[in-house]
């Protein structure tokens, strides 16, 4: 059985993730809108906080039980003495089970985004119900492998390139502070630079990363079901494996293909992962001085 002190972290993790992704999301919303758009998909905004919040709570919970594992230790400040690939490799691993966590919630809000108007499913729980009926329960998991094979690269580079991004901002600080002040250099971060640390995390794991989402969609979207006024049915088995779904992307649609949406995509998701770090970054933190 985990100590109390544990217990409060892991609580502290999961409320900072939770509300910091409500947040983000709710501040980033219209980008993705725009986002959702230039990909080819125009609905499935409702459920997005659904999918979002227990995402992050998820995905925050687990990063910080691994960096504790990893560095002995439950302070922010051991963290980010732990090497580098660690970083990459935490993350990684937070976003994995984040996925697995939250997934039917990313694949209803893809179908409710792709089906057009006029509307086939008119809600989540309609969508939910039609999808165990014509897939089972599987189908509420149709697409998961391609997303793990993008949440792996993408989570790792983004966890991972913020800690770094902070370690670099942090001995900026302290080079500066110590042109102007014979005391101790404070290299705390301004919430300014946690925010341009989240940006730059988010800009680079998105950047590298925007082909795997576009191939993880194309298999979410198979045998979805459309009103005849918008366009035909998505046919199942329309791509054998992701290798199979990049030949034929390629062959049909060329390089854009894997990039269909990349800079609206780039727009939302850059200040999307500068909002939630910072979220959770003082939320966390609030928190923690309300349960000691």
């Amino acid at each position: 059985m985990e100590e109390p002190g544990q217990l409060k972290r892991a609580l502290v993790d999961s409320l900072a993730g939770a509300v910091s992704g409500g947040i983000s999301r709710t501040v980033t919303s219209p980008l993705d809108v725009i986002k959702i758009r230039f990909q080819g998909f125009w609905r499935g905004n409702v459920p997005a906080l659904l999918l979002y919040m227990p995402y992050t709570a998820i995905q925050f919970t687990v990063l910080h039980k691994l960096k504790t594992f990893a560095a002995g230790s439950s302070k922010t400040e051991d963290h980010l003495q732990l090497s580098p690939y660690l970083s990459y490799f935490s993350g990684a691993l937070a976003g994995c089970a984040a996925t697995i966590g939250s997934y039917p919630f990313d694949l209803l809000r893809t179908i409710l985004a792709s089906q057009g108007e006029p509307r086939v499913y008119t809600t989540m729980r309609s969508a939910f119900l039609d999808i165990i009926k014509t897939r089972g329960v599987r189908g509420l998991y149709a697409g998961l492998s391609p997303t793990l094979v993008e949440i792996i690269p993408y989570a790792g580079l983004q966890f991972g390139s913020y800690d770094t991004y902070k370690r670099w901002m942090m001995v900026w600080n302290r080079y500066r502070f110590s042109n102007i002040s014979s005391m101790r250099p404070d290299d705390s971060l301004s919430s300014f630079q946690l925010f341009l640390c989240g940006f730059a995390a988010g800009t680079c794991a998105k950047a590298i990363c925007h082909p795997l989402d576009v191939v993880k969609k194309r298999f979410q979207i198979e045998g979805l079901r459309r009103h005849p006024k918008y366009g035909a049915r998505v046919e199942n088995q329309t791509y054998n494996n992701m290798y199979h779904a990049l030949r034929q992307i390629l062959h049909v649609e060329g390089w854009p293909g894997l990039y269909k949406g990349i800079f609206p995509s780039l727009i939302k998701s850059a200040p999307a992962g500068a909002v939630t770090f910072v979220a959770y970054e003082y939320i966390s933190d609030w928190l923690e001085s309300l349960l000691t």
